[in-house]
């Protein structure tokens, strides 16, 4: 068992081994999540990446519903969710949904990476979007004030952790419109 003064948190990319199918490489972190787990870690995150040799792991939402499927008091959550590529709405739908399947474990990490390669930026229909806007605009869904209600509703409070450097550490450090502060996280990267 670990220490309770150290929370231990796991990042797990769902790395591919050459002459294995990628399915492998996303079952072997469900195992991890499990391990993880019964080893007494605090949260384990699956990451976001779009045609990366060798990473598998490129639909948060749908890795973190397996792992939540095996594993009951780990805190899940994505580093991160590139919030560029996706509709806030949508965002908050998927992870809304997880945490009806896993109440008061799901953490949900955003990014603003546009993409590994320039194809890939492409093929993800790269678009200067208005980060900070959509963060707000995903917090208001998942906190219930949105002119839109999400369904399901969460299941308790999702924290959003924003994955930044550069331009991004600037949003993360910005005081929220209902008061408080988000929560920075560090992120290698854009």
């Amino acid at each position: 068992m670990i220490d309770a003064e150290a929370r231990l948190s796991l990042l797990d990319r769902s790395r591919t081994r050459v002459g294995e199918p990628d399915a492998a490489a996303l079952g072997g972190t469900v195992e991890r999540a499990v391990r993880a787990e019964r080893l007494g870690f605090d949260r384990f995150w699956v990451a976001e990446h779009h045609g990366v040799p060798g990473v598998a792991g490129a639909a948060p939402a749908v890795l973190l519903a397996a792992v939540a499927g095996r594993t009951a008091t780990i805190r899940i959550g994505s580093a991160g969710v590139m919030l560029p590529h996706h509709q806030p709405l949508v965002v908050a739908e998927q992870f809304a949904t997880l945490s009806a399947f896993a109440p008061g474990r799901v953490d949900l990490g955003l990014g603003r990476s546009p993409g590994f390669t320039p194809p890939v930026r492409r093929a993800l229909r790269e678009t200067d979007r208005d980060f900070a806007g959509d963060l707000d605009e995903l917090r208001r869904y998942l906190t219930g004030t949105a002119e839109v209600t999400v369904h399901p509703q969460p299941a308790g409070a999702v924290p959003l952790y924003v994955l930044a450097t550069g331009r991004g550490l600037q949003v993360a450090a910005r005081p929220r419109a209902a008061g408080g502060r988000r929560r920075p996280a560090a992120r290698c990267g854009r």
